[in-house]
């Protein structure tokens, strides 16, 4: 493990509290996260979603290690300072979920605390799904069990019409000129019109171009919706608790895929939130993040 700050971006501390960045070997990819909290405290995985990095949890990072948890919140495989491996199948779900456990081997635990934002929520759900020995409680905040949205899309030709951005991130090529553009216009258009409550400021795109400008860190995010169609494995019920926390103005995501996700769980619980929408870990304020606090401790 490299405690250097080599290849680290964005503050050393926040809201007081320190913050560690580290670059972690989780099997054969090297993972930059960020580590706050005490050194014994239960070890809790943030995993962030499109397009942002691990300053995605910037809200929560600082109570949840208050609070007493590690919290390590990690750029994904293809996303800020982390490994970027080349190909479409680099980045298959099953491939995704395993870099959370490989982490975990890095970080010395066996078992662990799991929460997910969009496409991080995508993978939290299937590693609790297929690693039940692993993840003690996982927390899902708008994001859907992949194993719901295919046969949800085909009973919702809203939630389809919703979702029909990802058939142009499959195209080669063409998404990097169109969100590269003008210093990532379109990202950052993106984030304003989807987000709420002026969820997003000057500092925060500054550090997300930061992560955006990585060489190949474009094509390495965009290979996670290309990868999309291909198949696998539809797993077991997810057994750990679970809590569903949900934005209902989600602008991409309706609700019932929040509803049908928790049929899938054995233990599973949902908190709605009416006013907010995709981007509740940043809309949310303390509301959210105590809700989070209050189920992962």
């Amino acid at each position: 493990m490299e405690t250097s700050h080599a290849g680290s971006y964005g503050p050393t501390v926040l809201e007081g509290v320190d913050l560690e960045h580290t670059m972690r070997q989780a099997g054969r990819l090297r993972l930059h996260c960020v580590e706050a909290g005490p050194q014994h405290g239960p070890v809790t995985l943030l995993l962030h979603g499109f397009p942002e990095c691990w300053w995605g949890w910037r809200r929560q990072i600082a109570p949840l290690a208050r609070a007493g948890l590690r919290v390590v919140a990690v750029d994904q495989r293809g996303y800020g300072t982390s490994d970027k491996p080349r190909g479409v199948h680099a980045y298959q779900l099953d491939l995704l979920a395993a870099d959370v456990i490989a982490l975990a081997e890095a970080l010395g635990v066996r078992r662990f605390r799991l929460a997910g934002h969009d496409w991080g929520g995508v993978v939290a759900w299937w590693a609790a799904a297929r690693f039940a020995e692993r993840v003690e409680r996982v927390a899902i905040l708008n994001a859907p069990h992949p194993g719901v949205l295919g046969p949800y899309l085909f009973r919702s030709p809203m939630q389809a019409l919703r979702s029909s951005y990802i058939a142009f991130f499959q195209l080669p090529w063409l998404p990097e000129v169109a969100l590269s553009a003008r210093n990532f216009r379109a990202l950052r258009t993106m984030l304003r019109r989807t987000s709420r409550l002026a969820a997003f400021r000057a500092g925060d795109f500054a550090i997300y171009r930061q992560a955006w400008s990585q060489p190949g860190a474009l094509t390495a995010m965009l290979n996670w919706y290309r990868a999309l169609p291909r198949k696998w494995r539809i797993p077991e019920r997810v057994r750990v608790p679970a809590l569903v926390l949900w934005g209902t103005q989600d602008p991409a995501l309706e609700s019932g895929l929040a509803e049908a996700s928790l049929g899938l769980c054995d233990s599973g619980s949902m908190r709605s939130f009416d006013t907010i929408g995709h981007w509740l870990q940043h809309e949310g304020g303390n509301t959210v993040t105590a809700a989070l606090t209050d189920f992962l401790m």
